[in-house]
């Protein structure tokens, strides 16, 4: 497509459908079942439905081989009759990851570019909580900390002021 030739690219497909009468315990095991079956993302939207109840519209995104199991997992774990499946184009920042000193010791980051420009950081979730939890401290500070030294160690540009 014009114009996006600096962002990476794939076909997905996304896998809804409607639900207005399963029990919310259910839905974080469908979760993770989905995942393993090969889901790369699931979601969950609170909807209104027809005859005015509120439902939940599940949405997995997978790649084309994945599409049969995640249909399979979909009707055999909710009460679904029917699914809907589009193939998408994603736009997708190039990743790269590097690991950061921090005073809690040292931490895995995700970098997202767009060439060779970074616009985003995100520290890792695991290695975030493994510092956190061995020196005793909230994970959220870790998380602050590996950002500020990827900041600091230039793999980032720093955060623009504006309004």
């Amino acid at each position: 497509m014009p114009g996006y030739d600096t962002y990476e690219t794939d076909i997905v497909t996304r896998i809804e459908t409607n639900l207005d009468d399963l029990s919310p315990q259910i839905f974080g095991a469908v979760m993770r079942k989905l995942l393993t079956a090969g889901a790369l993302d699931v979601w969950f939207t609170p909807i209104q439905m027809k005859k005015d109840r509120p439902g939940v519209m599940l949405s997995a995104l997978c790649d084309e081989a994945a599409v049969n199991a995640l249909t399979d997992v979909i009707f055999s774990e909710t009460s679904a009759f029917g699914v809907r499946v589009e193939k998408i184009q994603r736009l997708k920042l190039a990743r790269r990851f590097e690991t950061v000193g921090t005073p809690y010791g040292e931490i895995t980051v995700k970098l997202g570019l767009r060439g060779d420009r970074v616009l985003q950081i995100a520290p890792e979730f695991e290695s975030c909580l493994a510092a956190a939890e061995k020196a005793g401290v909230p994970l959220r500070e870790v998380q602050a900390a590996a950002a500020e030294a990827a900041r600091t160690r230039g793999v980032m540009p720093a955060r623009r002021g504006g309004g």
